[in-house]
């Protein structure tokens, strides 16, 4: 046992002389032998001079992977960059917009006062423009479902006490879907819509200018959509096969918003059942658009 002791302590002391030994390196001239420099040097100062050298290396290929290399030999970071910026653009078209419409909202309204006409109503559509600096990356995904579930069960479960249309003053409309109307409107089935039949894949146009303020998949209705246009008036589009606009978007008379489907459960068929609401009350979507 002591022998072994003895041998282990022979050993680190070898190793610490081997590590702290001084040296010196001379550099001669190879022709007269003349010195030109020399260097005072340990085992143990090389060895951590190189180790300090091999992180240095490390961390400076990691730096180059994840930039200058990566931009080079990786074929997914072009893409990446190219999608942000898209992003960014989106974002920045999308404020432009609701600027925009709020400032013709705007005007619209002093026209109508200067003009004296009392019946422009914009209360039930406010739009505030929305700015890049909203999109957080530190929102909770939690907080948003649960406000999107909420969304979705209060629109699918909507009941509102059906109103009078007759003394309604509203333009005619932008015809959604050419085709034929399968069911009427009636108060009595609690049939609060008109269901359009037409062909296969057939675009779905918004009836007039208006902001999405919902565009989503329900149980019962499937994909639907639904448009809050100026004056307290909103045209919805149910049973879509697909939905071309997001809640938010800024909508024009005409332009292509769905495409004709046949998702969700109240539903026989390729049809679009299409709604249009005034003042919290149904109207009969054939007294205001030509089918």
């Amino acid at each position: 046992m002591l022998n072994s002791c003895q041998e282990g302590l022979r050993i680190r002391k070898t190793l610490s002389s081997w590590l702290n030994n001084r040296y010196l390196l001379i550099i001669r001239n190879e022709e007269n032998f003349a010195e030109k420099t020399s260097y005072n040097f340990t085992y143990a100062k090389v060895l951590l001079i190189s180790v300090a050298i091999s992180v240095v290396i490390f961390i400076l290929s990691i730096f180059l992977v994840e930039s200058l290399l990566a931009q080079w030999f990786d074929p997914r970071h072009a893409q990446m960059e190219a999608r942000r910026q898209l992003v960014e653009l989106y974002t920045k078209v999308d404020s432009l917009e609701q600027s925009v419409l709020a400032k013709q909202l705007f005007i619209d309204r002093i026209q109508g006062v200067l003009s004296g006409d009392s019946s422009r109503d914009f209360s039930g559509f406010e739009t505030a423009p929305v700015s890049s600096n909203n999109i957080d990356g530190n929102i909770d995904p939690t907080d948003v479902a649960q406000i999107d579930s909420s969304f979705k069960r209060q629109f699918e479960n909507m009941v509102i006490t059906p109103g009078n249309s007759e003394n309604t003053e509203l333009p005619f409309l932008f015809t959604p879907l050419e085709g034929y109307i399968s069911q009427i409107y009636s108060i009595k089935e609690d049939h609060l819509g008109v269901d359009i039949v037409s062909k296969p894949n057939e675009p779905v146009k918004c009836v007039a200018d208006g902001t999405v303020i919902f565009s989503d998949w329900t149980r019962e209705f499937g994909y639907v959509m639904a448009v809050q246009h100026s004056g307290n008036l909103i045209s919805i589009y149910k049973h879509n096969a697909k939905l071309l606009k997001t809640t938010g978007n800024f909508v024009g008379e005409g332009e292509i918003i769905s495409i004709i489907g046949n998702s969700g459960e109240l539903t026989d068929g390729p049809h679009l059942h299409f709604e249009l609401w005034y003042n919290g009350s149904p109207l009969n979507p054939e007294e205001f658009v030509i089918f």
